[in-house]
């Protein structure tokens, strides 16, 4: 078990958090949430003991070992990829290059015979003569072909790194294991892959995310890190958020009765267990769930941006039609012959195994970048507002306040003070914020400045490159229920499975070898069809 006790942390200029206590037992899994900048990666160092807290002690039994996801993925460079996993559990690790060593030397010693005997008990009682086979076997889970194993670090590519150092962290069964954004850089099979591994996953779990797929899969208890505490909650994220929600209607239900809350209360606990998941996890956190009282649960200060998406004309039956599109960079062939139609209505999500196939067809059907050959061509009734996976240009070196740079996109009539500062504020830019220089503003900030020009220009066909890219998950809720509203056309891409679920009702696999076009379906449906991901791998 892991404890914390009494923690606090304060900087010069202000306090993260004050007096937290909680306790972390095997079995579960803790879902760290709140708003940008809270400290939840900062809770998580303290956690693991890379920071020290100002005031209190986190503790854990001797015995217990702490596995915490590596965020430098260029650290590893000079090891194979098999050493690399292995490396998740130091000791054994280190125990296999001093055996080794000693083995290598050419005059073997009686005083070696007896350290190399140690090395080999010890050795062994970490189940060391399984390490190649776990190692490749969670890699295996992650898509990491075998071919790759022994290869070097500096020969993947990023996103395999990315991999490679989710499966160190989860080798040799650590007893409390810290994933800081596991899912950053994962497709969709390994974030199933992942998940389905850490709700059978026997021990401590502590996991910080902006998935909300994935904390609601995997979690079964939420820690909000909110007012300077840090709070535990039974639940899932779903079972938080709508509890919260709930907390703030019966508090502001100043007529009603406690019995009458406390009924509400039941039914609403009664009704989420109904549709939670068969699995024994679940099962597990219904139990919890039907303990909770009416004092448990508490309103959230979390705030939520608004985002609203207004045409200004309706689209007609002309979109985007796009004929034969092929494209090379730097040699490799991203796209070829790529041809689909987009119809009034659709809201379509494109994936691919490489996300640079998938902007790159965004960035040519936005006239940012020629193809090498084939056409597309807008309907005439189309307006289109785009936001790129990078958005740097519109902010480097530019000394523009947000009011300033918000203002060039605004209409003559929206572009008065009182107008611009009300329409910030709902983006959460109130008072002084909407003179910060855009030029400093953090991802999250400028991914809601976008946001802002893309509901100014009252666009008709949304184009969104990974926009929860750098979001909060409140700001995700929100831009997401803002494309459930919007009426006319959408394309986009996403890692986050919750965002396609709820939006699209088209999907188009995009690769070098053509589409994979699924139309009126949902994301879960393609993706458990047997004969459409057969087609789909036949493409690679």
């Amino acid at each position: 078990m892991l404890t914390v006790n009494d923690v606090s942390l304060h900087f010069s200029d202000r306090k993260l958090y004050d007096n937290v206590n909680l306790a972390f037992s095997p079995g579960n899994c803790y879902g760290i949430i709140g708003a940008n900048g809270a400290g939840k990666s900062t809770f998580l160092n303290i956690l693991s003991g890379k920071i020290q807290p100002s005031t209190g002690t986190v503790s854990k039994d001797p015995d217990e070992r702490i596995s915490v996801l590596s965020q430098d993925h260029f650290g590893f460079e000079e090891f194979t990829v098999l050493d690399t996993v292995i490396m998740g559990n130091k000791r054994l690790y280190d125990i296999k290059l001093e055996k080794d060593a000693i083995y290598a030397k050419p005059e073997f010693t009686e005083e070696d015979g007896v350290r190399a005997g140690e090395l080999e008990a010890e050795f062994a009682e970490l189940n060391g003569w399984e390490a190649d086979a776990e190692a490749a076997q969670l890699l295996k889970g992650l898509n990491i072909d075998e071919s790759m194993h022994t290869m070097q670090m500096s020969e993947l590519r990023e996103k395999d790194k990315v991999k490679v150092l989710l499966a160190q962290a989860l080798f040799g069964n650590p007893d409390i294991l810290l994933l800081d954004e596991p899912t950053n850089g994962l497709d969709s099979n390994a974030i199933e892959w992942l998940s389905e591994y850490i709700i059978n996953f026997p021990n401590t779990v502590i996991v910080v995310s902006h998935d909300r797929y994935f904390l609601n899969k995997v979690c079964t208890h939420i820690c909000d890190v909110d007012f300077g505490k840090i709070k535990l909650y039974v639940g899932n994220y779903d079972f938080w958020k709508q509890s919260s929600e709930l907390a703030a209607k019966l508090q502001a239900d100043a007529n009603a009765k406690k019995e009458e809350k406390i009924k509400e209360l039941q039914e609403f606990i009664a009704r989420f267990s109904a549709n939670a998941s068969k699995s024994k996890q679940a099962t597990s956190r219904k139990k919890m769930l039907e303990k909770i009282e009416l004092d448990d649960i508490e309103p959230s200060s979390r705030k939520y941006p608004y985002v609203g998406f207004e045409p200004e004309r309706e689209i007609g039956n002309d979109v985007l039609s796009v004929e034969n599109l092929s494209k090379t960079i730097d040699g490799v062939k991203v796209l070829d012959n790529i041809t689909f139609n987009i119809r009034p209505d659709e809201k379509v999500a494109f994936e691919s195994r490489n996300d640079i196939a998938t902007t790159t067809l965004f960035k040519i059907i936005m006239g940012e970048m020629e193809p090498d050959s084939g056409t597309y061509k807008w309907g005439v009734t189309t307006s289109q507002s785009y936001l790129a996976r990078d958005n740097s240009e519109e902010f480097t070196a530019n000394n523009q306040t947000i009011l300033e740079w918000l203002r060039q996109y605004a209409s003559p009539e929206e572009q008065d003070n009182t107008f611009l500062r009300s329409f910030l504020g709902r983006m959460l830019f109130s008072g002084e914020d909407v003179n910060k220089e855009v030029s400093v503003l953090s991802g999250g900030e400028k991914v809601r400045c976008m946001l802002s020009k893309m509901m100014l220009s009252k666009a008709n066909v949304l184009i969104l490159d990974e926009p929860t890219n750098h979001l909060d998950l409140e700001s995700i809720s929100s831009l997401n229920d803002g494309l459930i509203k919007f009426k006319e056309v959408v394309l986009f891409t996403s890692h986050d499975r919750e965002f396609v679920e709820t939006i699209a009702n088209r999907i188009i696999h995009v690769s070098p070898s053509g589409v994979v076009d699924r139309i009126n379906t949902t994301y879960s449906d393609y993706l458990n069809d047997k004969d459409t991901q057969k087609r789909v791998n036949q493409l690679y």
